[in-house]
């Protein structure tokens, strides 16, 4: 789950990555913003459920591995947390 590169966030299902809550809002998160542990960090859908991408850990989001409404496979990296 982590590794010298700070902490992995992997999709936990296959589905269709957002990064924002809606078309016209901002993202949850970019490069370089601090996060709490549970904060929401993106949207997951799967079969027209969403559900919500939480941080493991309290850090910095180092690196964004997925594009905003593109599909995931399950288990795909997502994003790296510094932990901080």
């Amino acid at each position: 789950m982590s590794d010298s590169k700070g902490i992995e966030v992997r999709a936990k299902m296959s589905g269709i990555f957002y990064r924002k809550p809606a078309p016209e809002e901002p993202s949850y998160v970019e490069v370089g913003t601090v996060v709490k542990k549970k904060q929401i960090i993106a949207l997951l859908e799967t079969m027209k459920v969403f559900q919500k991408v939480k941080s493991p850990a309290d850090g910095k989001i180092v690196e964004i591995l997925v594009e905003n409404e593109t599909p995931v496979k399950d288990d795909e990296l997502m994003f790296i947390i510094e932990k901080g």
